[in-house]
């Protein structure tokens, strides 16, 4: 074992399993705001972009796909994520390998609905082991490359067990290293008053300090040696729930990652969201509603443009309503070259033409739009308090300014009928010529923090046998409740089979989503320019001054399409 020197060099990593679509922006703004306000020196390591682990997760699902028929496998790399985040979880815990096996059976019954082999079990427990080589040999490198005196890790619910994994190695090998966990995974699977909080409490005795919340104020104050030495878990509570004024927070640095790995860079323009629907966390984790001055955002992006050569941008908010006006205005004004996409709320302004027009013209580029359901009780259920009109009128409008409408969808939502899910089918076809792209996801029930999760506590199970809690370290909780599981994970299944036959994608990788924009440009002659035609750092691009201009003498519902 090498014995570090005491020094103020700090290693923050985010691990696989992470969906890398834009570069980590949570540490990046730790390490912009530490370095600003003191005089340690923190490195970013980014290890989802890591070859070798893209490999593994590959053979992991390629092994996933032998095994289940078509059908059944429609929505692969989304609710699989569920398998591999618990097998991870369970390959580090057990104690019986017969039982662990065992697990693994379940662990794929319960979302694919299909009985795994012995044989097979044996080869994705292979790949799982394998990562685990890997990692530590990767981490131990890293160690010994910085010699960091504190390893932070920003934690989510997929790399929660390499997160484990990686702070149990650093108590074996460098005990005199500080460990500190914060990260998204409080949100949800682990957040506070759910059992599940308390059992990971019980087994953190690797993590010298768990940081809850909003992290630059409290990480700050931890270093500097503000808190009690046996203050272990530090949330907002402990400043007077104090929270940082985003109009002075500082730009976050980029400068450790490959940015070369990613289409986008990240920003953001406020914390937590306004409206709180029945299925989201978002409130209870950020609290209240924050958001910078849109003049400073636009000077914010022009600079990291300048800086790192990126002009498109995926802006990590909540949701993007409530600056998007002032933004895109600024932005069109002062002739700013950057593009944006993130979550949108369909709203009275998005019914209006000429509003949406003007936000393309102000760069942006793609709207998430958490549509849910095509069942207006549904939808009023969701407390989403928005129409179906409402959303065929937004839609259309984004599409015909050629903004990318990428639509989500919530399947299984309680309550839900196969008359519900019919209409949510009727309108995806209705709407399949203004729609970028659709992804769903199968409605999760969380023990705490929705809006409706004590609402729904009478139905609540637990998914897993409880005998496999040690293995598992959280358990996770299903509704009895119409409609069932089994029907749930059925409907999601035959929303991307029925999206694919009217052609609407949901691209994963590079070719999917070049070939998604080859499709949008032929469906809109506004269409925002192709993910590809960004990649040239030596081109500029700022086609905004040819977008035409609609036709507002006719309704909506006739305007040229060039369909």
């Amino acid at each position: 074992m090498k014995m570090l020197t005491r020094n103020k060099n700090i290693l923050l990593i985010l691990l696989p399993f992470w969906d890398p679509q834009v570069p980590p922006l949570g540490i990046a703004c730790l390490k912009s705001y530490i370095e600003k306000n003191s005089d340690f020196s923190v490195k970013l390591i980014d290890a989802n972009v890591e070859v070798l682990f893209r490999d593994i997760y590959s053979r992991y699902f390629n092994t996933l796909q032998s095994i289940i028929s078509k059908e059944k496998r429609s929505h692969l790399y989304n609710i699989g994520h569920e398998v591999l985040k618990n097998h991870m979880m369970a390959f580090i815990n057990f104690t019986n390998r017969y039982d662990y096996f065992e697990l693994i059976k379940v662990l794929v019954y319960n979302t694919f609905y299909t009985i795994i082999s012995i044989e097979y079990i044996e080869i994705l427990d292979k790949i799982i082991n394998n990562f685990y080589e890997e990692l530590k040999s990767y981490s131990i490198n890293l160690i010994n490359k910085y010699e960091p005196s504190i390893i932070g890790l920003s934690v989510y619910n997929g790399t929660l067990p390499a997160s484990m994994f990686l702070f149990k190695l650093i108590k074996e090998l460098y005990p005199e290293i500080k460990t500190i966990m914060g990260g998204g995974v409080f949100a949800s699977d682990l957040a506070i008053g759910s059992p599940n909080y308390e059992i990971f409490i019980k087994k953190s005795q690797n993590i010298d300090n768990i940081i809850i919340g909003e992290g630059e104020q409290l990480f700050l104050k931890l270093l500097k040696g503000e808190f009690s030495s046996n203050k272990k878990i530090l949330t907002s509570s402990d400043i007077l729930n104090a929270t940082i004024d985003l109009n002075t927070s500082v730009v976050p640095d980029f400068s450790d990652y490959n940015l070369d790995a990613y289409l986008h860079l990240a920003s953001f323009t406020s914390r937590s969201c306004p409206f709180e629907c029945n299925f989201c966390v978002e409130t209870i984790f950020w609290g209240k509603y924050r958001k910078k001055d849109e003049v400073l955002i636009a000077s914010e992006l022009s600079g990291l443009h300048s800086t790192y050569h990126k002009q498109l941008f995926v802006m990590c908010d909540s949701i993007l309503n409530p600056v998007v006006d002032k933004l895109t205005e600024e932005l069109y004004s002062r002739e700013i070259p950057v593009y944006f996409d993130g979550y949108f709320r369909i709203d009275k302004n998005s019914q209006l033409i000429e509003k949406v027009l003007s936000w393309r013209k102000g760069g942006f580029y793609r709207a998430r739009l958490g549509i849910e359901s095509g069942s207006q009780k549904i939808l009023d259920s969701m407390n989403k308090n928005i129409t179906i009109q409402e959303i065929i009128e937004s839609i259309k409008n984004l599409a015909f300014t050629g903004i990318k409408t990428s639509t989500m969808w919530v399947i299984g939502y309680p309550g839900e009928t196969e008359c519900d899910f019919e209409k949510t089918l009727k309108l995806i076809e209705e709407l399949k010529d203004y729609i970028y792209e659709a992804d769903c996801n199968p409605f999760w029930y969380f023990y705490t923090g929705q809006g409706n999760s004590d609402k729904w506590a009478i139905y609540r199970k637990f998914l897993y046998p409880e005998k496999y809690s040690e293995m598992l370290l959280l358990q996770t909780w299903t509704l009895d409740i119409t409609p069932k599981r089994e029907i749930v994970y059925e409907r999601v299944n035959r929303f991307v089979d029925f999206c694919a036959k009217l052609k609407i994608p949901n691209p994963y990788n590079l070719s999917e989503i070049n070939n998604a924009d080859e499709r949008w440009k032929k469906l809109s002659k506004n269409s925002v320019p192709s993910i590809l035609d960004f990649e040239s750092k030596n081109v500029t691009i700022d086609e905004r001054v040819n977008i035409k201009e609609p036709n507002y003498a006719k309704p909506i519902d006739v305007i040229e399409w060039n369909l």
